[in-house]
């Protein structure tokens, strides 16, 4: 058979037939030489096993979160309600208490909190309640994990004494509050304030004053003053060793600067010579006599 040319007239059954079927097979054969078969898709299937997939990741997400919980919770029972983490009255320890501010005071307040969780109890709500106990000038309260709260207080000392009667004493503090004294205090070196009444002295602007300047005191001059006069708010009188001093305080305005006034007169024979007599009530212009 010739090669036709372009453009000539080509017979079709001159042509060479091709093989479809063998070409199929061999298209289809794999690298065994098996006959495979084209790879048919499943929608259906395949939508069956994502559905799978997707309700296993859901129960393993709903476990995570039902174990999450589970041990939550069980935290929160340790921490919040169980008795390891739960203050008892028998584990509240108090330091710095003294005759005049007892530990039982303190221990009424402190054990308000027993019965909670330590970690409920509210250290500031402690220290706010016991400050105002009279006598108390600071307080901490501190936990101790797991179950134990320690409170320590400063307490001060009376800022004096008020005296109604030959054995009828009251310590009060610089503030004009009534102190709890326990049992067997002593008084000495505490200054005493005779008054007609304890409860209407403490409402008196010139006992206040009075109050105010002995509290500053060092506690060398409070433990020497034999006799306190607070007849007016501006004429506080002090008198040291029997009257060996007499030191006319006037009010407690400019307290620093008159303590220091009298300190270095008393203190000094140049100055203070053979008088007895200080008046600071105008520290600038101190008159001895």
């Amino acid at each position: 058979m010739s090669r036709s040319r372009s453009g000539d007239f080509v017979d079709a059954r001159n042509l060479a037939g091709e093989d479809f079927v063998s070409k199929t097979l061999e298209e289809t054969i794999g690298t065994l030489g098996v006959v495979t078969r084209p790879k048919v898709v499943d929608f259906s299937a395949r939508l069956k096993e994502r559905r799978k997939a997707n309700a296993r990741v859901v129960a393993m997400r709903a476990c995570v979160s039902a174990a999450v919980i589970v041990v939550a919770g069980a935290l929160v029972w340790l921490f919040f309600f169980s008795s390891v983490f739960r203050l008892e009255s028998g584990n509240i320890s108090v330091v710095g208490a003294n005759e005049w501010v007892s530990e039982s005071q303190v221990l009424d307040i402190a054990g308000q909190q027993a019965g909670k969780s330590i970690l409920l109890v509210s250290n500031n709500d402690v220290e706010k309640k016991i400050k105002e106990i009279p006598g108390v000038t600071s307080a901490q309260s501190k936990k101790k994990l797991p179950d134990s709260l320690e409170v320590t207080i400063k307490a001060q000392k009376p800022a004096a004494m008020l005296k109604t009667g030959e054995d009828s004493m009251t310590a009060v503090d610089s503030k004009g509050r009534i102190l709890n004294s326990v049992s067997g205090a002593s008084v000495e070196g505490i200054p005493v304030i005779e008054v007609k009444d304890v409860e209407t002295s403490l409402s008196n602007r010139s006992i206040k004053e009075a109050l105010k300047i002995l509290s500053s005191l060092p506690e060398s001059m409070r433990n020497s003053i034999t006799k306190v006069t607070a007849e007016t708010q501006d004429s506080i009188t002090t008198e040291i060793n029997g009257g060996d001093r007499v030191i006319v305080w006037g009010d407690s305005s400019g307290l620093k600067l008159k303590k220091a006034v009298v300190d270095k007169i008393i203190n000094d024979p140049n100055v203070i010579g053979d008088k007895h007599n200080v008046d600071v009530s105008a520290p600038l212009r101190p008159i001895i006599k």
